[in-house]
């Protein structure tokens, strides 16, 4: 909360829900996330609806269209561009290793940039009113080695739904590696957290491109959160990307270099793509100034209306930075996109004075940090603060050692 103890906060709510049934489902993050569609929010207190018209007579006032910017088709030649620019580079060529070096780390950055702003928009149908050229705009993601087809039924609906409900929200769930909610299991590792969770971060582009993605498609679901199987021109398009992905990272390089040189130049532009993206899009929920409310134990019922729970679960950053706002697609932006995730992510800076200004008169925590060094800050005291063995965990200790 702004000005507030958000670790406080947070402790309290621990204390609220520990004796809880259902915290053996929710709060045990070593297993997958639970089905989401058990979990309700609050009766609207106006708030939503008062930002939708505010927002929308901004749109109407300027006679402004919430998709097909013109800014926005330049700006993906351009990160298109770039893209490829980096991979001929590495691939044809780098003659030197410091080249390759240099490269591979463009390429990565490129990468993390097509996912920031093409794919994210496409995939969230904000790019275009055309259904075809959103869907071909999210269709970067499978050639990154992703899927966008998985990614729109797990992020979408999932990550933009429950944000930040520990057991349901799986973008804050990282398993047995990391705490990245206080209501998730501490373990004595955890400890060190704030210093080798950034490392990590850089995996998680492996992870989709080479586990999530199959195993999703083989069980048929993310945790318990059950995934389609593709048929038709989704299945044909899941194919084709990967194919086009294994050939652009594996099989033209390996005509030209060794396969020790092509794994070692995909690992570290991959690395440092996966920790450009996690980064970003951590520097929006796991923060100080971020709530993690959790559901009523009877009536599985969030408190806040659902507007209210994006608002408080998120947090801006870096507000006033073109270079931030367009690296990362307007992801600096968070509450905005949360709340408004259809439209095109150019608008937000626009928007979030609105949003802010209606925050305050409904009595919302609407947070922003000024600059990308005081989230990343924030990002590593709250890791920190997670570290740290819950209070209710020390006393449960002494008692038992006192026995």
């Amino acid at each position: 909360m702004p000005g507030g103890s958000a670790f406080g906060t947070l402790h309290l709510k621990t204390d609220r829900i520990k004796n809880m049934s259902v915290s053996t489902l929710l709060l045990d993050t070593m297993s997958s996330v639970s089905e989401p569609r058990t979990v309700k929010f609050g009766k609207t207190d106006g708030f939503m609806k008062t930002l939708r018209e505010r927002v929308d007579g901004y749109f109407e006032e300027n006679n402004l269209s919430k998709h097909d910017h013109p800014r926005m088709y330049v700006k993906t030649f351009v990160i298109l561009a770039w893209l490829t620019a980096s991979w001929v580079s590495l691939v044809l060529l780098s003659g030197t290793t410091l080249t390759a070096v240099l490269s591979a780390v463009s390429l990565g950055l490129a990468m993390a940039a097509v996912g920031f702003n093409i794919q994210h928009d496409g995939g969230h149908g904000a790019y275009s009113k055309y259904p075809i050229v959103n869907n071909l705009m999210a269709f970067t993601l499978d050639i990154l080695g992703g899927s966008s087809f998985i990614w729109k039924r797990t992020h979408n609906i999932i990550h933009h739904s429950y944000t930040n409900v520990t057991g349901v929200d799986a973008d804050i769930d990282v398993g047995f590696l990391g705490r990245l909610s206080p209501h998730q299991r501490h373990l004595p590792f955890h400890r060190l957290q704030h210093f080798y969770l950034w490392f990590l971060y850089g995996f998680i582009t492996f992870k989709w491109q080479f586990v999530d993605d199959y195993l999703a498609l083989f069980r048929g679901k993310i945790g318990t959160t059950r995934v389609p199987k593709p048929k038709g021109w989704e299945m044909t398009a899941l194919i084709a990307g990967k194919l086009i992905f294994m050939s652009l990272a594996f099989a033209i390089p390996l005509a030209f270099h060794s396969w020790q040189n092509v794994l070692l130049f995909f690992f570290l532009a991959s690395f440092v793509q996966g920790a450009t993206l996690s980064i970003v899009f951590q520097l929006a929920h796991v923060m100080e100034h971020a709530d993690f409310p959790m559901p009523d134990e009877d009536s599985m019922r969030i408190e806040n209306e659902w507007g209210v729970h994006q608002v408080e679960t998120t947090v801006d950053f870096a507000q006033n930075s073109r270079i931030v706002n367009w690296f990362t697609g307007g992801l600096n932006f968070q509450i905005e996109h949360h709340l408004f995730p259809q439209i095109c992510h150019t608008h937000y800076p626009a928007l979030a004075p609105i949003v802010k200004q209606t925050s305050e008169e409904f009595g919302v925590n609407y947070y922003a940090h000024p600059t990308l060094g005081s989230a990343l800050a924030s990002h590593f005291r709250f890791l920190k603060q997670l570290a740290q063995k819950p209070a209710e965990e020390v006393d449960s200790d002494s008692l038992n050692s006192a026995a």
